[in-house]
């Protein structure tokens, strides 16, 4: 996976492209030129184990770790390993216990079923320990496993937290997947109960969850225990089984508990990387290092306080959802909003202005996608100005590349800071971000700003020396990684360790590529499979793709390399309009052509660019680069399990039909 061959007149070519433009918002701004960032950023290198011994004071311990950090064994390093805590208590019953139990913890808002509810921390509270009740009486006790295949919906949240104050270990699965990658992490998992519901609500259409949860158990070579279906209103189904049980009956004979005593190494939960061949992989997150950790980022990256409103438009069946829906805004003590819709057509492009507006949100944070479907809407920002935004601070955007005219339509639209961070499932929160409750720094647009307290990443050369400033390769990250990260696969050491941990030895290996500036900002610009060969020149898509992104008619866009028996590979560009554009297509396609040439030069060979209706995306939003490119080539495909709508493949394929890309 490593990179080759980089072409480093084209890596000169391509800072050109961003000027190393900088934005600055006086609003958040900090003290001219002031050092704070720089000076908590190294504490946290240079005496690593200070830095979250201090950090862990701030969460509630049984049993306080005197074992900060357990080198003994690489890769497996071990957080606060005698520390004794509990994720539910951090999460709910701390805040009641000192005197904020009637504070709001959490705000539910589907404007697809017109149904809104909240939550004080009490009152989450009590309905989070009446249902680890309903799961004791289940037969699921500490250790055991639970798969929760829910829409986001409270009862989703409360199960992930009953789930913690009891000591089992839950593993969320995205709300209508597959029936068969259910099945694999049924098998994978060895859960003892699956906690569904009746359906999940798209926007004009129903998931059906029970046929989706019956398959996938009859597929599955485990068996589960129980089944516990909530039933959504006005959409019940029939349980037909002994093992079947419906919410409201597995409470009625339930009592509240009382948290469980953990082990800060014992794990709280699993989640399954999407979009995976084989066996999933299960990336685990233990407990004391997540809630020091997640508590941590809230006031230092995201500065939101306690009295402050949390939205993350994400989805629980993401990492994004599990870390900043859930666990990360509630270890605070603060607000968090939960949202069953989307950021258009429920009803509107204006759906998130409305939620924000309703509910006083100080912060957001969600996919790029999310808002490159606004301005694909509503470019203009009609519907932006018919809310009150005066208590929004910031935006900020991570998943995937945030293309710099998007970023620079939401700030000139918000008249805020928006920040572009970078962080995976496999890390569970930012890798490098605009710390905003430590200093705000200058923007660099196309910048994930800098590396985060905690984290040494380096840019890795395919000869195994660091790249100097600028210079493209592989980004990684010096061992061992900080709190709250994995510490290896559920139940696949050997896999953790040949997967992340051996291409570059002492580093974890991100599969990102990219480079870091003479200033510190790191700059993501590929996965490691996103690099293509052209003609022995070695470029990343991202780049080309930062570039068609900034023709005032593009929408979105994904570059790809299809073979080429001449060059190698040839990239392609598929882009998507606005909406009203009235210009023509093979205008559009020329002008973007120009620009390419332009900006990276005649290195890249970029000829063609294709308007499309629209792109083949994962349900977190994430484009399925690699799917279209071996739809390109002809190659042989799986639809992957995470793709939002598979319709869209055949749409591609007829496009590419249609220009002569594909016989």
């Amino acid at each position: 996976m490593s990179l080759i061959n980089i072409d480093f007149t084209y890596i000169l070519k391509l800072n050109a492209i961003f000027n190393l433009k900088t934005n600055n918002f006086s609003k958040i701004e900090s003290k001219s030129m002031s050092k704070k960032f720089s000076e908590i950023y190294d504490q946290s290198l240079q005496n690593p184990e200070k830095f979250w011994q201090e950090a862990s004071n701030d969460i509630f311990w049984f049993k306080k770790p005197t074992k900060i950090l357990n080198k003994s064994n690489p890769p497996f390093y071990k957080w606060f390993e005698d520390g004794v805590t509990n994720t539910c208590y951090n999460a709910l019953d701390i805040h009641v216990d000192q005197g904020r139990g009637d504070k709001l913890a959490l705000i539910y808002d589907s404007p697809i079923t017109g149904n809104k509810k909240q939550f004080t921390y009490k009152e989450l509270r009590e309905k989070v320990s009446k249902f680890a009740g309903a799961l004791r009486n289940q037969g699921v006790n500490k250790g055991d496993r639970v798969i929760i295949y829910m829409p986001m919906i409270p009862e989703a949240v409360i199960a992930m937290l009953a789930c913690g104050r009891i000591g089992a270990i839950h593993s969320v699965v995205f709300g209508g997947f597959a029936s068969n990658e259910l099945a694999s992490r049924i098998d994978d998992s060895k859960a003892k109960v699956i906690v569904t519901a009746s359906c999940g609500f798209e926007p004009g259409k129903t998931v059906e969850y029970k046929p989706l949860v019956d398959a996938a158990i009859k597929m599955a070579s485990h068996k589960i225990d129980k089944t516990i279906l909530f039933q959504r209103i006005n959409h019940t189904v029939e349980l037909n089984t002994p093992n079947e049980i419906s919410w409201n009956e597995a409470l009625l004979n339930a009592k509240e508990v009382d948290c469980v005593e953990m082990n800060a190494n014992d794990i709280a939960y699993i989640l399954y990387t999407s979009g995976t061949t084989g066996t999933p992989k299960g990336i685990v997150r233990d407990i004391g290092g997540h809630i020091v950790a997640l508590k941590w980022t809230m006031k230092n990256i995201y500065n939101i306080d306690t009295d402050d409103v949390w939205w993350s438009a994400s989805d629980i069946g993401w990492i994004v959802g599990h870390s900043y829906i859930v666990y990360a805004p509630l270890f605070k003590g603060c607000t968090t909003v939960l949202f069953e819709g989307k950021p258009v057509g429920t009803p509107d492009a204006g759906a998130f202005w409305k939620i924000i507006s309703d509910y006083k949100v100080k912060s957001l944070f969600t996919a790029p996608t999310a808002f490159r479907a606004i301005k694909k809407e509503d470019s203009e920002g009609k519907f932006f100005s018919k809310y009150d935004l005066s208590k929004f601070e910031s935006l900020f955007l991570a998943g995937e590349r945030a293309d710099p005219d998007t970023i620079k339509w939401a700030e000139n639209l918000l008249k805020v800071p928006v920040i572009d961070h970078w962080w995976q499932t496999e890390t569970s929160w930012a890798i490098s971000s605009n710390c905003t409750g430590i200093e705000m720094m200058k923007t660099k647009y196309g910048s994930a700003c800098k590396a985060v307290p905690g984290y040494d990443v380096k840019i890795m050369k395919p000869d195994q020396t660091l790249a100097k400033p600028n210079e493209m390769g592989d980004i990684v990250v010096k061992l061992p990684l900080p709190p709250g990260t994995f510490p290896t696969l559920w139940n696949a050491d050997k896999r953790y360790k040949d997967n992340y941990m051996t291409n570059y030895e002492g580093y974890y290996e991100t599969y990102d590529a990219g480079h870091i500036d003479e200033d510190g900002y790191i700059w993501i610009m590929s996965r490691t499979d996103d690099i293509i060969n052209v003609a022995g020149h070695r470029l990343s898509t991202g780049a080309i793709e930062e570039v068609l992104s900034e023709h005032q008619s593009v929408a979105e866009c994904a570059v790809l390399g299809v073979a080429d028996k001449l060059k190698g590979q040839l990239p392609i560009g598929l882009v998507v309009l606005k909406s009203r554009v009235e210009k023509n297509h093979e205008t559009i396609s020329k002008e973007c052509i120009q620009m390419v040439r332009d900006k990276i030069g005649p290195v890249a060979a970029f000829k063609i660019v294709i308007v499309i209706k629209r792109l083949p995306k994962t349900r977190s939003g994430k484009i399925l680069r690699g799917t279209i490119r071996k739809i390109a080539d002809g190659d042989e495909y799986k639809i992957p399990a995470t793709i939002d709508d598979p319709a869209i493949l055949t749409e591609i394929k007829e496009d590419l039909i249609k220009n002569n890309i594909l016989k």
